[in-house]
């Protein structure tokens, strides 16, 4: 196996371990705050979604040999959203707390399928090359990949464990 098949079975075998989870538990347990900030697992699933439509802007952008092209609720952040986490989740909560369930889940699901699809689609030799996407500042398409499954995994960690 390749590289970029290993690191897209590693993340599918993640979504399916998610919605496996997500599936056991009840709304409630989905809706009701645990974790720092009064966070619930809706929380954290529709703070995954946002980074994940960054990493997904980036990998448009590698699948099209062009600069990334990031969501235009990005601008609402002042200073460098990047390097203001902690800035950057707030935002993310403050805009998708009142979501429903369903449309959280939904968009993180369309979200991670959509970086899968798009990932296939960039060659293994451009997807490990940390010179051609001079905005990715030295880092390959498959750093954005596992960094991804690493967000996802340490979240997916946390909200296992808050469930024992």
């Amino acid at each position: 196996m390749n590289m970029k098949a290993h690191i897209l079975a590693a993340m599918r075998e993640q979504l399916t371990d998610w919605e496996e989870l997500l599936a056991s538990l009840s709304g409630k347990q989905i809706t009701s705050p645990r974790y720092d900030a009064g966070w619930s697992i809706q929380d954290v699933l529709a703070h995954c979604w946002g980074w994940q439509q960054i990493s997904i802007a980036r990998m448009t952008a590698a699948a099209s040999n062009r600069e990334p092209e990031f969501p235009v609720w990005l601008a609402e952040l002042p200073g460098d959203w990047e390097e203001n986490a902690d800035q950057t989740n707030a935002w993310f909560y403050d805009h998708l707390h009142g979501k429903p369930w369903s449309d959280v889940f939904r968009m993180w699901k369309e979200g991670y399928l959509l970086l899968l699809d798009i990932s296939e689609r960039i060659a293994e030799k451009d997807l490990l090359d940390a010179e051609k996407f001079t905005w990715l500042n030295g880092y390959s398409p498959a750093f954005v990949l596992v960094a991804s499954y690493d967000h996802h995994q340490e979240h997916y960690e946390k909200v296992t464990a808050s469930l024992q």
